[in-house]
């Protein structure tokens, strides 16, 4: 195929019932490949759909999670009547199913999958539970998911997620795609699945624009941010502690965000005499973006090895750093002294971190950071690249 063509896209994409990160990935990534000339089909299913679904259907429903024979006609009647160049897949879970990756192969059409967790490895997707990372399903078995209900506590759906999983290793669909990991880590992870080889695997980070304007950390205010579900896997517990051991000397705390935890929250901001520390709630996206920009720096203290926190890139188009747990993708992205500083998993290494920030001005740093790597015109270049490369194999 011609390199300067615009290939004509396949868009794949079920949304899960609670909105989420993916699916604004994916309605930017769309209006992204169509403002540079390509041709965009969209195919989606909205998991809503099951709250319709007749008994008969939700009986049947492990089977067709597994392969849906109405995706895989779908696929095909779309490739074959908008002579399709790329089908590219961001969630398969749980209607359209991995059918959609024999369809596209059947008509000799490449397939490219954006990784947003870790579900081929991990049924529950995070590599977390019970409090802790686990790695079980990569070194001891995906059994072992099943033993501990891993995905929405269930034994019986984690055991079709399993069965799906195994079904699909056995036929080797998995070593036949493309995949677009949004970090070295999640690239390194998903190379855990020996079936799948480093060739086949892309790096390329989601983008976020720039809407906001740059403030300069001198005229900022004395104020931490954090952007996120109150949840203990985040961390906002041991971020709360950090405060009241910092007491009087301590900076103030924007907590931007709900959760299973917000009313504990509440109560130890209370209990424990915490004026600096501020609950939000929930707070638009553009508003998030502006308290943060506003902020010496956005502060992560997750307990998990996350996805691809936008957060984070959110934070650099504002020239904002970010103080974060030395796990996962929130640790492999922060460079200590460039765009922010990483913390052990204690109270008193967040509080060095916070003493660090507020020692040096990385915004100049930060907005080079952003330009070079996420930005929506470093993007296409990157995925554009990837479709050149995988039509041309």
């Amino acid at each position: 195929m011609n390199i300067d063509k615009k290939q004509k896209i396949l868009l794949v994409h079920n949304y899960y019932q609670i909105p989420g990160g993916e699916d604004i990935v994916v309605s930017n990534e769309k209006e992204m490949l169509e403002d540079n000339g390509h041709k965009v089909v969209f195919y989606s299913r909205h998991n809503n759909e099951l709250k319709n679904f007749s008994l008969l259907r939700k009986l049947m429903l492990p089977f067709s999670t597994v392969f849906n024979i109405r995706t895989y006609f779908d696929i095909k009647k779309i490739i074959k009547q908008e002579k399709i160049d790329v089908v590219h897949v961001h969630n398969t879970l749980n209607l359209i199913s991995p059918a959609v990756y024999y369809a596209a192969l059947k008509c000799k059409v490449p397939v490219v999958q954006t990784v947003h967790n870790f579900r081929i490895l991990c049924p529950a997707a995070t590599f977390y539970r019970d409090g802790h990372i686990c790695e079980d399903c990569v070194s001891k078995g995906l059994t072992c998911a099943i033993r501990h209900s891993c995905y929405r506590n269930s034994k019986l759906q984690t055991a079709a997620c399993v069965i799906s999983t195994k079904i699909h290793r056995m036929t080797g669909i998995f070593g036949k795609i493309n995949y677009i990991c949004l970090t070295n880590f999640n690239k390194e992870k998903l190379l855990l699945l020996k079936q799948i080889k480093s060739k086949q695997v892309f790096i390329k980070p989601n983008f976020v624009e720039s809407k906001c304007e740059i403030i300069p950390y001198g005229k900022r205010k004395n104020q931490f941010a954090f952007i996120g579900r109150l949840d203990e896997v985040k961390g906002i517990d041991l971020l709360l502690s950090s405060w009241k051991k910092m007491g009087n000397d301590a900076p103030n705390l924007l907590i931007c965000g709900i959760g299973p935890m917000e009313e504990w929250c509440k109560n130890y901001i209370k209990e424990n005499n915490l004026s600096s520390v501020k609950m939000v709630g929930f707070v638009s996206n553009e508003e998030a973006i502006k308290i943060v920009a506003s902020s010496k720096a956005l502060i992560l203290p997750t307990q998990w090895y996350e996805g691809f926190p936008m957060t984070i890139v959110e934070a650099y188009s504002v020239g904002t750093p970010v103080l974060g747990s030395n796990i996962g993708n929130v640790g492999s992205f922060i460079e200590d002294g460039k765009n922010g500083f990483k913390f052990k998993n204690n109270i008193d290494s967040i509080i060095d971190s916070i003493n660090s920030i507020e020692k040096v001005d990385l915004t100049d740093k930060l907005s080079d950071i952003y330009s070079e790597n996420f930005s929506i015109e470093q993007n296409y270049k990157m995925l554009s690249k990837i479709y050149n490369e995988v039509t041309n194999k």
